[in-house]
């Protein structure tokens, strides 16, 4: 049976952003931990070791797969900070043409620092990521 690594945990959001080496992405993840909590309207939780994640879906894969993920979120690694959106969100690639220097993988979104984009943008990411992901896999 399939285990979910990236599980909600009572690990302390403080404390995790206290212990991010650098003090510019220590900042970024004060001043992103508003950010998405302000836009979503959820505290703020641990998921896994590493990502600070806001409200929660399940979901559930035509292949059977299923399991629990935030709805968004973001992590401030060691290169470059990763933020969490929906992966299937068609608006996605519109609002990324307008919200600065960052780079793509398949669910990630990939900032050097929150400086380099528009922060307005970023809202707009995380509400329509949200949206959409309720609509998606609605909570029974």
């Amino acid at each position: 049976m399939y285990e979910q690594k990236t599980k909600e945990t009572d690990q302390s959001v403080v404390e995790f952003i206290e212990n991010v080496d650098s003090p510019k992405k220590r900042e970024d993840a004060y001043k992103l931990l508003d950010i998405f909590s302000q836009a979503t309207g959820f505290a703020a939780k641990m998921w896994g070791p590493s990502i600070i994640g806001f409200g929660s879906y399940h979901y559930k894969y035509k292949s059977g797969h299923e399991g629990d993920a935030p709805l968004v979120g973001f992590s401030p690694r060691k290169a470059k900070i990763s933020l969490y959106f929906a992966p299937g969100d068609p608006e996605r690639a519109e609002l990324l043409q307008h919200f600065g220097k960052h780079t793509t993988g398949a669910a990630c979104v990939y900032i050097n620092k929150l400086a380099d984009v528009d922060v307005d943008v970023l809202k707009q990411l995380i509400n329509k990521s949200t949206e959409f992901l309720l609509k998606t896999y609605p909570q029974e």
